[in-house]
């Protein structure tokens, strides 16, 4: 069945610009959003779904680059009814919920989820991607997830079974995530909240927080253990060999490498997707003429390309400021 004829409480919107919807403010059509009531209403409706049309769950668009043809998909979008947080000796969180809420219910609740705080985005998102911050990853904590299928059927996916690894999960193909439970050990509400304002302070004082961004643009290039954590404590970073590669404050139209922090892809002014997406490209080919190394997208980029246009001139950067 087409979604137009599925009948639903949610909203479904045809050809719903995406660029409201990101955190980088570009990216064209979906060729359908469709936002549930309630988990029932989304199992209703990928029961119904013709199984030929392409289904893409999408967060709140932090770690996100949606190119400006659009997606042709019917556009997964959870909100109200998939935020809940439900606290005790496991937390619970619906994948609509953010991670840093997430973070400070499990701290009021004495529970230390403190790693969440300052990861952009929601939970079904961490868990995708399995997120992670500080040395500790969703892997560290998380005991399950409930995913519904193309089919509508609602299963529960242990930990072990997502292959969680650096910035990747196995989690398979058109499955939707609704909620994840974390154990969390014990904390003192008071140190645990206290261990965030710091963790903020330090973020706020190398990140450019105030931009339009999709948080690190790019893994840092190094051997991870499969819990995502790096093997080797010396590993090189992302924004060093952008910056040895003379790219920091580089531009290119509205798009640029943040002066701040060269591993940060910022909508600086009117970007759209193919300036952002264009100028990343050229920072990975750059590097690897300068250093010998691939640099890999930690941003996720889907869609179709727009119009073909002549791009602006790339701008090298002047900025030197320190990051971590």
């Amino acid at each position: 069945m087409t979604p137009d004829l599925i009948p639903v409480r949610g909203t479904l919107t045809p050809q719903k610009p995406l660029d409201t919807l990101t955190w980088l403010r570009v990216g064209g059509p979906a060729d359908w959003l469709f936002q549930p009531a309630d988990e029932a209403d989304l199992c209703a409706f990928l029961a119904a779904l013709d199984p030929e049309i392409a289904v893409f769950p999408m967060g709140v668009g932090s770690n996100l680059i949606v190119r400006d043809g659009g997606i042709r998909a019917v556009v997964i979008r959870l909100g109200r009814g998939f935020n809940a947080i439900e606290t005790g000796e496991a937390i619970t969180a619906g994948a609509a919920a953010l991670d840093a809420h997430v973070a400070r219910k499990a701290a009021d609740a004495g529970r230390d989820l403190t790693f969440l705080r300052t990861i952009p985005g929601s939970i079904g998102g961490a868990v995708r991607m399995n997120a992670g911050c500080y040395g500790t990853y969703v892997a560290d904590h998380l005991i399950d997830v409930t995913v519904i299928d193309r089919q509508g059927q609602r299963h529960t996916i242990l930990a072990g079974d997502l292959n969680l690894r650096y910035r990747q999960s196995d989690l398979p193909e058109g499955m939707v995530i609704t909620r994840a439970q974390f154990h969390a050990p014990e904390g003192a509400p008071s140190a645990l909240h206290a261990r965030m304002v710091d963790q903020l302070a330090a973020r706020d004082a190398t990140q450019p927080t105030k931009e339009r961004s999709a948080g690190s643009t790019f893994r840092n290039p190094a051997g991870f253990s499969s819990t995502g954590r790096a093997e080797d404590s010396h590993e090189l970073k992302a924004w060093k060999v952008i910056e040895q590669a003379g790219l920091r404050g580089a531009r290119l139209g509205g798009a640029q490498m943040s002066p701040k922090h060269p591993n940060f892809l910022i909508n600086a002014g009117g970007a759209t997707a193919t300036e952002l997406e264009a100028l990343g490209e050229e920072v990975r080919k750059r590097v690897l003429q300068a250093r010998g190394i691939s640099l890999q997208w930690e941003i996720r980029r889907v869609g179709e390309a727009g119009p073909d246009g002549v791009l602006p001139q790339l701008e090298l950067g002047s900025g030197a400021a320190q990051t971590e």
